[in-house]
């Protein structure tokens, strides 16, 4: 337990961000799932509805440094590949 006050300040600022990143984290792998599901269902509008809903979970995750820029590179060009190929 910490005696100092701007500790105590600094660990209620973490609990809340940290659970604002875990938020976020989970809207990633939710969105992404969901996705991948219409995309084997072959649903084309669904999984383009999808795309979009993980594009932006992805680039707000990137912009805040919560997830790597070049893992955001590699899902979209993934989730870009796999809507095209049921496009097609």
């Amino acid at each position: 337990m910490p005696n100092i006050k701007s500790q105590k300040k600094r660990d209620r600022q973490n609990k809340t961000r940290t659970l604002r990143n875990r938020a976020l984290k989970s809207k990633i792998k939710q969105t992404y799932k969901q996705f991948l599901q219409s995309v084997e269902a072959k649903d084309a509008q669904e999984a383009q509805k999808n795309m979009s809903l993980l594009y932006k979970a992805l680039d707000k995750a990137a912009k805040r440094n919560l997830i790597h820029a070049n893992f955001v590179a590699n899902r979209k060009s993934g989730a870009a590949k796999k809507l095209s190929a049921i496009q097609s």
